[in-house]
């Protein structure tokens, strides 16, 4: 079927493919659109007022011509939020105000000790530098008008892209005093040397969660009473949560089959 010059009259679906097999009008395929993506620099200029600590790409980490999901040019920025700035809104700035005249004026001053503040999802999270994460522990506790008494637990995250600040322990804090007020703490520490304070002395029902922590992520809570493993084996090797640990795994049997485990399976890169 033929067309002329301004008819707009659709061709058949064979008709255009032809055409467009024989114009060399091909879309990329999978292994073109990730050679073509954006690089972390250049998504890091998208997201201007964000933290872009690295940008992953496709699925299933596979690349080339194994990745059979259709996912391949997928591009996702990993991007931490960016910090707040005063006024923080109702009562987080008053949790501020405080915590600033509790702290001393040395070293664990509060803009010495606190490195940043994030808001975000309807939360507020105060990074604390390591080194000053116990006197902030001990005036969130204490403080009258802060009275955060419980810690209901630590949880580690690990971002392996985020040079020296990879290990991430989060505390999440209620005060009961306050009608449930939460607030969260995060401190970093890098691969290289994982050590952060341990806080048991001031919420003593973080005894397990550290624990923990220290058995999935690997960071060594100092002070800690008796830092051993909790959930596996005392002679296991590493820590099963964090991103570089190997899938690893047992083989399971089926009648007349065997899989193997994940890091033994066929792979595509």
């Amino acid at each position: 079927m033929s067309q002329t010059p301004g008819d707009k009259t659709p061709q058949p679906a064979d008709q255009t493919d032809a055409d467009e097999r024989a114009a060399g009008q091909h879309k990329p395929n999978t292994v073109v659109a990730q050679e073509s993506a954006p690089t972390t620099a250049e998504v890091a200029k998208a997201e201007p007022e964000a933290d872009v600590i690295d940008v992953r790409r496709g699925m299933f980490g596979t690349t080339g011509s194994g990745d059979t999901s259709g996912y391949g040019g997928l591009v996702r920025p990993v991007v931490l939020a960016a910090p707040a700035e005063a006024p923080f809104g109702g009562w987080w700035d008053d949790v501020a105000s405080v915590l600033a005249e509790a702290l001393p004026d040395d070293g664990s001053s509060y803009a010495s000790a606190i490195e940043k503040v994030v808001v975000e999802h309807g939360e507020i999270t105060f990074f604390v530098r390591r080194e000053a994460l116990l006197p902030v522990a001990r005036a969130l506790r204490d403080e009258p008008e802060l009275r955060f008494e419980i810690c209901t637990g630590t949880s580690g995250v690990h971002y392996p892209n985020e040079t020296g600040r990879e290990l991430h322990a989060v505390y999440h804090l209620l005060s009961i005093t306050h009608g449930a007020r939460r607030v969260r703490l995060e401190v970093v520490c890098p691969d290289a040397d994982p050590r952060i304070p341990s806080v048991v002395g001031v919420w003593p029902g973080n005894d397990w969660h550290e624990r923990e922590t220290w058995d999935m992520f690997g960071i060594v809570f100092e002070g800690h009473p008796a830092l051993t493993r909790i959930m596996m084996p005392d002679d296991w090797p590493g820590h099963p949560q964090r991103k570089d640990y190997p899938l690893g795994g047992i083989p399971v049997e089926y009648k007349g089959a065997q899989i193997p485990p994940p890091d033994q399976r066929r792979a595509y890169s």
